[in-house]
């Protein structure tokens, strides 16, 4: 039996959304962590609401024939898509603002 996540720990799978830390070099590695995990939950919800959003508008349009409901998905798709993009770049605005101030 082969594991998938056998050798990768946390860091492993929020590594990729995690900020550059330039602005918060100073965090002690619990805080970088509770941000870290932060981040990652607010991701999967995001992307949960665009998977919702999709579910409804394929409901809507096509077995209920409900025009407002399908409008309604397309407002969770586009809404949970902007938390993604805005989430995933925080750490990359942070470290633009911090070095312009500095």
């Amino acid at each position: 039996m082969i594991l998938a996540a056998e050798k990768g720990d946390i860091t492993t799978i929020i590594g990729g959304i995690a900020p550059n830390w330039g602005p918060f070099g100073t965090l002690g590695n619990e805080a970088r962590v509770m941000i870290e995990v932060v981040m990652a939950i607010s991701i999967l919800l995001c992307l949960g609401i665009a998977v919702w959003g999709a579910a409804k508008q394929r409901i809507g349009a096509t077995a209920l024939r409900d025009t407002f409901s399908a409008e309604q998905g397309k407002g969770l798709i586009v809404a949970g898509l902007t938390g993604v993009f805005i989430i995933g770049s925080l750490g990359t605005v942070f470290t633009i603002v911090y070095g312009m101030a500095v």
